[in-house]
């Protein structure tokens, strides 16, 4: 591998990123702005041709930045493996759903190493990215390029390092986010190591790739946990007739001992909603219960029922049901402005209130109908402000003037505290 780390150095080295997404293409352009030669590895056909004109699919990737290392000639994107033979190390950066019942589906991990296993050659990297269960590393993609005959450590090096992409986030990116890093031998973790440092500030490397999967997976179960506390503890106010919001900007101005979450109509994204689950299934193979994870997923999942039923009491109030009545939802993306509906709670409120009868329709300045088919996408206009009776905030883009819309209103179910600044008007606003 002293070939692999020299190239490095001397700017030579090939790199793939195969998977060219929200985490993949950041990390491509990262290796192509340092001035590696660098080719993307996309199954979508759409995305290959868009990268290759220039042109990002990825929000928090301007066109402008990729046309740069597009057109010097350091990035290029194609759909063929074939190129897999010829690079120095390849970034796994594919999508980890879940199936239905919620176990991880990492035949897309499965597929890709296969490809990698075709053309491993001496002096390769391979480093897994995509966010899975403790062992899939060791156990799932060591083995399948073992099986060439080439030797872990001395003929190829295998890590893993964890994505921590968080999108729309625009203080925190690649480059100044501190990056985790365990290679399945101390050889490994050295080589990888040595790669990421050339374009991330910090590479904080760790015993094994066991221990950096687990990394990730504590990470977003950390956030999930407190997430369905902090939203168990929105239904308890509720129930005794206090503001949650009040009581959590109160809490957090104890210097020491505590950290603010705030509740929301669910979780949303491809992370947090998703990560525990691996966690819970990894531990459940070892016969032991994820309890804390099962109950925050349950109060989480819940979070949109509960919405909707905070809509119907604010409408029974004024003497309406919520079947027959008109809802306008503002906000799908699962986070403030993004454009990204991976997962999120709003679409779950926009299907329960239309199952409950109500004629629904919303607005997102990111998001247009053909991204949400099945619901009718409208401006935002006095008209419809004025037409809906009741307007329900899901999701808190900066880009509202919420002292308009409230103004406008009839009534608000805010369940972001977007409106928290508005003075005017405050008899109409409803939150958790």
């Amino acid at each position: 591998m002293q070939t692999f780390m020299q190239k490095v150095a001397d700017g030579s080295a090939h790199i793939s990123v195969i998977g060219l997404g929200y985490v993949g293409l950041p990390l491509a352009i990262g290796f192509a702005q340092a001035g590696y030669q660098v080719t993307g590895i996309d199954t979508d056909p759409h995305k290959v041709t868009g990268i290759q004109a220039g042109v990002s699919h990825v929000q928090d990737i301007c066109s402008e930045e990729l046309q740069q290392v597009v057109h010097s000639g350091h990035l290029r994107a194609t759909q063929d493996f074939g190129v897999l033979a010829e690079v120095d190390s390849v970034s796994i950066c594919v999508p980890t759903p879940l199936s239905k019942s919620k176990d991880p589906d990492i035949s897309y991990i499965v597929s890709v190493t296969d490809e990698i296993r075709e053309r491993l050659h001496p002096g390769q990297l391979i480093v897994l990215e995509s966010t899975t269960y403790p062992g899939t590393t060791d156990e799932v993609v060591l083995p399948r390029l073992a099986s060439t005959g080439l030797q872990v450590g001395r003929d190829f090096c295998l890590a893993f390092s964890p994505e921590r992409i968080d999108p729309g986030n625009t203080v925190f990116r690649l480059a100044n986010t501190p990056k985790i890093l365990g290679g399945v031998t101390p050889q490994c973790t050295q080589v990888a190591t040595h790669l990421y440092q050339q374009i991330i500030a910090s590479v904080v490397p760790v015993s094994s790739s066991r221990a950096a999967e687990m990394v990730k997976l504590l990470e977003n179960t950390f956030r999930a946990v407190n997430i369905g506390l902090v939203n168990e503890v929105a239904l308890m106010c509720a129930r005794l007739g206090l503001n949650v919001w009040e009581v959590i900007d109160a809490a957090a101005t104890k210097p020491f001992g505590f950290m603010p979450f705030y509740p929301g109509p669910g979780l949303g994204g491809h992370c947090i909603p998703l990560d525990p689950h691996y966690l819970a299934w990894k531990l459940k193979t070892l016969d032991y219960r994820a309890r804390f994870i099962e109950l925050a997923d349950d109060i989480n999942t819940n979070m949109p029922h509960w919405v909707v039923t905070r809509v119907a009491d604010v409408l029974n109030n004024v003497h309406k049901s919520v079947k027959g009545s008109k809802i306008l939802v503002l906000g799908v993306a699962y986070k403030a402005d993004t454009n990204d509906l991976r997962e999120s709670p709003a679409l779950d409120v926009l299907r329960l209130l239309q199952a409950k009868g109500s004629e629904v329709c919303f607005h997102d300045p990111f998001i247009t109908e053909a991204d949400v088919p099945g619901f009718h996408s409208t401006e935002l206009s006095e008209r419809m402000l004025n037409w809906a009776d009741c307007v329900v905030i899901t999701t808190n883009h900066s880009t509202y003037n919420y002292d308009w819309i409230v103004a406008q209103a009839r009534l608000i179910v805010d369940t972001r505290n977007a409106t928290r600044h508005v003075k005017e008007g405050r008899e109409k606003i409803h939150t958790l």
